[in-house]
């Protein structure tokens, strides 16, 4: 089942540098929620606070609260390992393991969070994985070719299918389309429809069009000038952020004018 994320007073630093500041909003459950506004303005680093990616890099910290339903995702005691499994993530371009198979791909995010299973099992959750990724009927033949074969399109759904084999509450996506041709973007925004039945997913896209076409509910970033934090302006339905923005920001971005 997927979970609710709320955001309260999220700041994000990278050394001495606010990269973020002070954002506050509720990602709603089996919803796909669109992160859009200029380069620069912390959209990738506000996704990768959500599951503690932001603390990789040396020096990074956040302050503020990230609430997995009822649980702080930075409390004391909590594992970043165990956040990574339950928000899983897509990055910008696909990173598959190319000299690993296609199966052993899919599997690999049980193998990495030491989660054991008979290899019936293990069948059953690479099959169930990369059917929901929509790749199932196109390497059921193959499961044990190279993945570094397939396509593009193909293996950043062979990426999706490796974060959601362990099941996780969220799934984070960094501009999953942002490397691929038109054909393979659109198989994965239908992709996207179909996955929110199943998880909370969030979308870092500079694509007005497709935050139009595959979100419910769309959040405007923004940064005001160099070396300034990035701060959220406003979120709301989809429909509503495209036609009647409440801020004229949000407007002079959307329509061009800006960014």
């Amino acid at each position: 089942m997927s979970k609710r994320l709320d955001v309260a007073d999220l700041s994000a630093y990278f050394g001495s540098f606010t990269a973020l500041s002070g954002v506050s909003m509720t990602i709603e459950p089996k919803s796909v929620t669109a992160i859009i506004g200029p380069s620069g303005c912390g959209k990738s680093t506000f996704l990768r606070s959500l599951n503690r990616m932001h603390e990789v890099v040396e020096g990074a910290r956040v302050e503020g609260k990230v609430m997995l339903d009822d649980e702080d995702i930075y409390a004391p005691g909590i594992s970043p390992v165990d956040v990574r499994r339950v928000i899983g993530m897509v990055f910008q371009r696909p990173n598959p393991f190319p000299s690993m198979s296609i199966y052993d791909n899919a599997a690999a995010g049980h193998k990495l969070n030491g989660l054991r299973r008979s290899q019936a099992d293990m069948d059953d959750v690479v099959e169930r994985s990369l059917r929901r990724a929509g790749l199932w009927d196109e390497v059921s033949h193959r499961l044990r070719s190279a993945a570094g074969r397939l396509s593009g399109g193909q293996q950043q759904r062979l990426c999706i299918a490796r974060a959601i084999a362990v099941e996780p509450e969220v799934v984070l996506m960094d501009e999953p389309c942002s490397a691929l041709d038109p054909i393979s973007t659109l198989v994965i925004e239908d992709l996207i429809a179909g996955l929110k039945e199943h998880y909370t997913i969030v979308i870092v896209t500079h694509n007005m069009q497709q935050a139009a076409r595959v979100s419910d509910n769309t959040a405007f970033f923004t940064i005001e000038g160099t070396g300034d934090p990035g701060r959220l302006i406003e979120v709301g339905d989809t429909s509503m952020i495209f036609t009647k923005p409440s801020d004229e920001r949000t407007e002079a971005y959307i329509t061009g004018r800006v960014g």
